[in-house]
């Protein structure tokens, strides 16, 4: 153990190249820059991490990462770059991979490589909160905009259907508010990453963002829209 180096904080951007419904959508053009680079930049400029690094599959990607300041100390296994792998069993492949190259880290952020509203105030205020809060993970998180108490589906012949009818007619300020994942940033302790599967516990709390700095890109009318919202930021100081 003597040849371990500790260092206190990782950041860690996974990045695989199979991305379906926005092909190549982690290198993507997004206001004349690869979508991934304002991650790297934020994570940079944060001054937070003694690392940041990529888990990617993907050599164009990982050439992108370089370029921009990102360090691959390993090329992510093709088992966990596949649409059914769990960002926390990247985690975990990625914790223990640097484990095994002599690199120890306390705590651990994954930061998505599709969060460019993001900057580096919003990385840092949140490590102060996770720093000061008694959890084993922080993430970003956002209060839906409309009651869910209220929701409905609909079945095959678009018929109407309430989920839970006796909140049809509560006052909006009488029901719970409910709250969605931000989808932009988990920081944990690195025992807590290996030890949990699931995020979603009273073990856990919440950094809360307003919904313009939020934006899940999975379609390229959510990338249109996350490039509005980022020019809005930009210009807008809220």
């Amino acid at each position: 153990m003597n040849n371990l180096q500790y260092g206190k904080n990782l950041c860690i951007i996974p990045a695989r190249g199979g991305s379906k419904r926005i092909p190549r959508k982690n290198i993507i053009d997004f206001l004349g820059k690869p979508l991934i680079t304002y991650s790297i930049k934020s994570a940079l400029n944060s001054g937070i991490f003694d690392d940041i690094i990529i888990s990617s599959d993907d050599d164009e990607i990982i050439e992108v990462a370089l370029k921009y300041g990102a360090k691959v100390p390993f090329v992510r296994k093709k088992e966990l770059s596949d649409d059914y792998a769990s960002s926390t069993a990247v985690i975990q492949d990625a914790i223990i991979t640097l484990e095994k190259q002599g690199k120890v880290y306390e705590n651990v952020c994954c930061l998505y490589a599709t969060a460019p509203l993001i900057d580096e105030f919003i990385l840092q205020k949140a490590f102060e909160q996770f720093k000061q809060e008694e959890c084993k993970f922080l993430f970003s998180a956002c209060e839906f905009e409309y009651p869910i108490q209220r929701a409905f589906y609909l079945d095959k012949q678009n018929k109407v259907y309430m989920f839970d009818e006796a909140n049809h007619d509560k006052r909006s300020q009488d029901l719970t508010k409910a709250y969605h994942d931000g989808g932009a940033f988990y920081f944990g302790k690195k025992e807590a990453w290996l030890k949990e599967n699931f995020l979603f516990k009273p073990h856990s709390k919440a950094f809360l963002l307003p919904r313009n700095k939020i934006c899940d890109i999975d379609t390229f009318e959510d990338l249109e829209f996350a490039k509005m919202l980022y020019q809005f930021n930009k210009t807008n100081t809220l």
